[in-house]
């Protein structure tokens, strides 16, 4: 099964698999990652599911929507590679993605 690495906001790193079918969200919030609040349960209009993503696999994730672009203009702690976890299918060529749960704006 794919892996997903979860870096949490006081920078301890776990390793979680994910199921096919499942939003980075997904995986990362039904495996006990309080601090991703996903308070919109991923209809891409909160941003509390906002993650920063490993440069080296920012270039195979989808392409941002403008939605999603706009989510993340508001936040504080936007960052290149920043992205909205409910917005990433885990597939399996992601296995290894590691991202790091911004901090709360």
């Amino acid at each position: 099964m794919p892996k997903l690495v979860v870096v949490n906001r006081a920078g301890e790193e776990s390793t979680i698999e994910v199921e096919d079918g499942l939003t980075v969200m997904e995986a990362i919030r039904d495996n006990g990652f309080d601090e991703l609040l996903a308070l919109c349960g991923g209809c891409c209009s909160c941003a509390t599911c906002h993650v920063h993503v490993d440069p080296v696999f920012a270039d195979r994730l989808p392409a941002m929507s403008e939605d999603e672009d706009d989510l993340l203009e508001s936040s504080d702690h936007r960052q290149e590679t920043s992205r909205l976890s409910c917005q990433i299918p885990f597939e399996s060529d992601l296995d290894g993605l590691k991202v790091t749960i911004a901090p709360e704006d």
